[in-house]
């Protein structure tokens, strides 16, 4: 099956989980999808070959922002009509705290769409989603 494929198996049944084990990167990072209180949560299981800091130890920073990167354009393909892959314009990412050596949980909300770019906020936490430890703002190219 190819990525086209699968990327409109994924839109169409609203289930991202094919689409995410397609992708080399999210594999990478053990990436996987769950739905919570009816919204999806990317979650990021620690793995010790995700640690940038191992004398805090502290997640890198890249596995984060790449996380963030990765579920904007995953939120927005599940919620844009047209099935085409973005590309990023602009990725804004506050690293607000350092991320321990546990699972991390991150969402997208779509902030605004228009008829050629989207921009989605992205948090990412741990323990608690009131305490993210990154968060970012994502312009996506659509059209």
């Amino acid at each position: 099956m190819s990525v086209e494929d699968v990327l409109r198996t994924a839109k169409s049944s609203g289930d991202l989980t094919s689409l995410v084990e397609v992708i080399p990167y999210l594999r990478f990072l053990g990436v996987h999808v769950e739905s919570r209180e009816g919204r999806r949560v990317f979650v990021m299981p620690f793995a010790e070959h995700l640690v940038g800091n191992p004398t805090l130890p502290a997640l890198h920073g890249g596995t984060l922002g790449g996380l963030l990167e990765s579920i904007a354009h995953l939120e927005q393909i599940a919620t844009a009509e047209s099935p085409r892959l973005p590309k990023t314009i602009t990725l804004t990412i506050d690293y607000l705290r350092s991320g321990k050596t546990r699972d991390t949980y991150a969402a997208a909300k779509v902030v605004k769409t228009g008829r050629r770019v989207t921009t989605l906020q992205c948090l990412a936490w741990q323990e608690d989603e009131n305490a993210p430890i990154a968060s970012a703002m994502v312009i996506l190219k659509v059209g």
